[in-house]
């Protein structure tokens, strides 16, 4: 069964950004990684996870329509046992409190710390092989 990360984005950018950063571990099948441009699309996603064990969630939290912090809570209560890191270009105190309130592990923000997100994933991953 395959481990799989989800991606929730808008920008279509992120997608080529995140498998350039990881290729190594797609390559060798560590993980599954999936993008969703919007937040419905990723709910659906998240409640139809057949075939595959989630085992990351990732977030932009500014997305048109259904924002990343209006997800979250959905996310949550679909997959309680899944972390969700919201991920933001914007950090302010007032984001951080509302996603930290609503259950993310854990607010990134853009340009993306690679090298702290692949230790996060390293810890899910050894975590569920």
């Amino acid at each position: 069964m395959s481990l799989l990360i989800l991606v929730v984005d808008d920008e279509p950018d992120i997608e080529l950004l995140f498998r350039q950063q990881f290729r190594h571990d797609l390559r060798a099948g560590r993980f599954v990684m999936e993008f969703e441009h919007s937040a419905p699309a990723a709910l659906e996603r998240i409640a139809d996870a057949a075939g595959v064990t989630l085992i990351l969630i990732l977030s932009d939290v500014n997305m048109p329509g259904m924002s990343g912090l209006e997800l979250l809570p959905k996310a949550r209560s679909i997959r309680p046992d899944v972390p969700v890191i919201m991920i933001t270009a914007y950090c302010d105190a007032e984001t951080k409190r509302r996603a930290m309130e609503s259950g993310a592990e854990a607010l990134l923000t853009k340009p993306i710390d690679f090298v702290a997100l692949r230790e996060v994933i390293d810890m899910r991953v050894g975590g569920t092989a």
